[in-house]
């Protein structure tokens, strides 16, 4: 018995040893020899990380204007599992749906989500329509989720509703379709972007920060724990060359064009000729990059840069200008215009009009747009070795170099007689409207061809320098007295108000000189007799050019009234009036009241109580710009009023719907005596800065009140137009005088011949040997 006792003592004893001797070793093993990769996986028990998000780089106009932003946003998730656990998920669909817009079903399959075995998921992002919404819906959203809190509790249920709300950035335009194609997007997921937001990404990203440190049971920071920080690091912030008010006017005409024409698109560029910064940059149609996805994705093409066209007469500038510095234009000589035939050709290059103009000096050669006149002195005289050389060192056939994205380089190879003939007067060339600007801008500016600057500085957040970039010049391509010459020269094409084919550009007080283009479009293997390009390019002041313009219409629905002459050319004069108030260029000669009153001044026909449509078709006639207010059908009030005698330029406004219900216009172009008036009538107060014209507008809410903030100028140097402008600011009854004096000619009986003239001559109207002869090019 005692033996056996003395066995089971040892043998529990043995047990006890080698459970001992086991756990020695275990602890050892953990303590040393995996100690530390315990040591890191309770390292990361007890730790705490956290993202800093880094910020996107803004984006400005070149006064500060914001274009675009980082702000607040949210991105909704659910739990199905949760959601399925409370029995709530048609609660939750029915909330989500009024709050958010998306479809119960779409909603449903969210809240409903399981995997292959028939789990309920514990997490599903609502992607699309419940990614990156603005905190006002947000708010709603809490609100909606402290509701399911309360009804949860009612039930003695978990208060966890299974909605959750991540707080995030988004970008956002401010300025909505203002540059739209220039700025670009960003789609939600960060995938897909455009504009300057594609092509600066590197510089507008940003590089997100990290702060780890350790933590309690409690989840509470551990004061004496090590702590591993990381700042974020914010993108470059951007400032563009755009301005803000000159890009409003461009876009504001090209709109009117759509509206009036229906083109296919309707393209428009300004910049600063002497550095080539881009002022304004357009295309329509438009697109609002904070709903990117409402609209085609042909809206958000840049054609200014990426898209390639015939440019018909507005090419001719470029053969000009290298025909004088060359010495081979004289304007005094004269030719026999009408038709000239090419060495190998059989067919002959025939001027717009079949027959010519009889036996013309080549200065009428290009007030005429005559392109026989080109084809001597391009092909004839500059031969095809030096034009080509002229081409190339405008810059045709290469890539400006603008900082944007998708930029073609063209194509101005040719080989054959015929093609270096027609190349003269800009058929058979590939050019994009980026490339055209930049040209002649060189012929404005003394020669020179300036690199196209989009941008203007790089700021950067952490070491808060700026970078600023500087004008680059390409080389000198004429001389000064030849950029001189042919801006006299070019002058004349607007001025003369007889066979001028630019006249409709004329701006009364400046100098303008510049080109009108109605190009043939080439359609299944031939120059199409119904689809034209029209374009018109110009600068002013000639003595002293602030701003060069080209506007371009593809496809106008409406091809036989006039062309480049009657839709480009109007566009043009409208921005560049506008532009010239609002950069403050005084007028280049003073205007003779009686001259402005004849020339300048139209009356407004009585619109009251017609139907909309006639309003607008009676405006349209008269070739007036009009805004409508209001969503009425009748006409119940305008201004200015009936038989008031305004400018061609002056915008009228149709109002259709009673005070409570209009939206405030866009009072940009119109009178300090107009905007009283308006902005009386649909019961907003009118706070203006100056006197004279409206160059900008800025609207605020303060309570109940709605007040709009305009500022006014005058063309400096006039002096009957500031007096006139005094004159209102304080009240008193504007006379006549005080638009007398702000813009260009328009006769409109002289325009109805045109345009009836015009429409003979196009060559959708030509018998068909005519427009073999002629194809490619029907100057307007």
């Amino acid at each position: 018995m005692e033996k056996r006792v003395k066995l089971r003592t040892l043998l529990f004893g043995g047990v006890m040893t080698l459970l001992f001797l086991v756990l020695i070793g275990r602890i050892y093993y953990v303590q040393v020899v995996s100690g530390a990769a315990w040591y890191d996986m309770a390292k990361v028990r007890w730790s705490a990380s956290e993202e800093l998000k880094a910020k996107r780089g803004s984006i400005t106009d070149r006064n500060g204007n914001m274009l675009a932003m980082d702000t607040i946003a949210y991105n909704i998730s659910v739990n199905p599992k949760m959601i399925a656990g409370h029995g709530i998920e048609q609660e939750v669909v029915d909330g989500l749906h009024d709050i958010l817009g998306i479809s119960k079903e779409a909603l449903m399959a969210y809240v409903t989500a399981q995997n292959a075995e028939g789990e309920y998921y514990s997490h599903r992002e609502i992607r699309k329509g419940g990614w990156q919404i603005e905190k006002a819906k947000a708010d709603e959203i809490y609100q909606f989720r402290d509701e399911l809190i309360v009804q949860l509790r009612k039930e003695k249920k978990t208060p966890d509703t299974g909605i959750y709300l991540q707080e995030t950035l988004r970008r956002y335009y401010p300025r909505q379709t203002l540059a739209s194609q220039v700025v670009g997007y960003i789609s939600l997921d960060g995938q897909y972007m455009s504009g300057v937001e594609a092509y600066f990404n590197d510089r507008l990203t940003g590089e997100d920060g990290y702060m780890r440190y350790e933590k309690d049971g409690k989840r509470v920071q551990l004061s004496n724990g090590e702590v591993d920080y990381k700042p974020a690091r914010d993108g470059q912030d951007i400032q563009l060359t755009i301005d803000n008010d000159i890009q409003h006017y461009v876009e504001e005409a090209l709109r009117e064009v759509m509206e009036k024409y229906s083109p296919k698109s309707a393209t428009a560029i300004a910049a600063d000729p002497k550095t080539m910064e881009i002022l304004a940059m357009a295309n329509m149609p438009e697109f609002n990059p904070n709903e990117f996805w409402k609209s085609d994705y042909a809206n958000y093409y840049n054609h200014a840069v990426g898209s390639l066209y015939e440019p018909g007469s507005t090419f001719k500038i470029v053969t000009l200008a290298s025909a004088i510095e060359e010495g081979v234009f004289n304007p005094n000589e004269t030719y026999m215009s009408g038709s000239i035939t090419v060495p190998g050709e059989p067919r002959p290059i025939r001027d717009h009009n079949r027959v010519g103009w009889g036996e013309i000096t080549f200065l009428d050669g290009l007030i005429h747009s005559s392109n026989v006149a080109f084809v001597k002195l391009g092909f004839e005289r500059l031969g095809k070795d030096k034009l080509r050389e002229y081409f190339t060192n405008f810059g045709f056939g290469q890539k400006t170099g603008i900082q944007i994205g998708n930029e073609l380089a063209g194509d101005i190879s040719f080989h054959y007689n015929r093609e270096v003939a027609d190349a003269t007067f800009g058929q058979g060339v590939a050019v994009t409207p980026i490339q055209q600007v930049a040209a002649v801008a060189a012929v404005a500016n003394g020669g020179k061809l300036m690199q196209p600057q989009l941008v203007k500085s790089f700021k950067d957040p952490i070491t808060k320098t700026t970078t600023v970039i500087e004008p680059q010049m390409v080389r000198q391509v004429i001389s000064e007295e030849s950029s001189r010459k042919t801006s006299e020269y070019l002058e004349q094409v607007v001025s003369d108000m007889e066979k001028g084919t630019g006249r409709r550009a004329h701006i009364e007080g400046y100098r303008v000189a510049g080109k009108t283009g109605t190009a043939q479009k080439w359609v299944d293997g031939g120059y199409s007799t119904t689809k034209f390009l029209v374009s018109f390019i110009g600068y002013a002041p000639v003595e002293d050019p602030q701003i060069v313009i080209y506007i371009a219409v593809d496809e106008p629905a409406h091809s036989y009234i006039g062309g480049g002459s009657a839709i480009a050319a109007p566009a043009f004069r409208e921005i560049m009036l506008k532009s010239l108030r609002k950069l403050d260029v005084p007028p280049s000669y003073e205007v003779q009241q009686e001259e402005a009153v004849i020339e300048t001044m139209i009356s407004v026909p009585k619109l009251t109580a017609l139907k909309l449509s006639q309003a607008k078709a009676e405006l349209k006639a008269k070739e007036m710009a009009y805004e409508v207010i209001g969503d009425g059908t009748t006409v119940l009030q305008q201004i200015p009023a009936a038989e008031s005698v305004v400018h061609p330029s002056q915008r009228v406004y149709l109002i259709t719907e009673q005070k409570d219900k209009l939206s405030i216009p866009d009072l940009t172009g119109v009178s300090l005596r107009d905007a009283i008036e308006l902005t009386s009538l649909i019961g907003v107060r009118l706070v203006p800065e100056g006197g004279g014209y409206v160059v900008s507008q800025e609207v605020e809410e303060q309570g109940d009140e709605r007040i709009v903030k305009v500022k006014l100028s005058p063309p400096p140097g006039s002096e009957e137009y500031r007096d006139a402008s005094e004159e209102v600011s304080e009240g008193s009854e504007a006379s006549s005088a005080e638009e007398d004096n702000s813009g260009h000619t328009q006769d409109d009986e002289e325009d109805a011949a045109e345009s009836t003239a015009d429409n003979a001559d196009a060559p959708g109207v030509s018998d068909d040997a005519g427009i073999a002869d002629n194809a490619g090019e029907a100057e307007q």
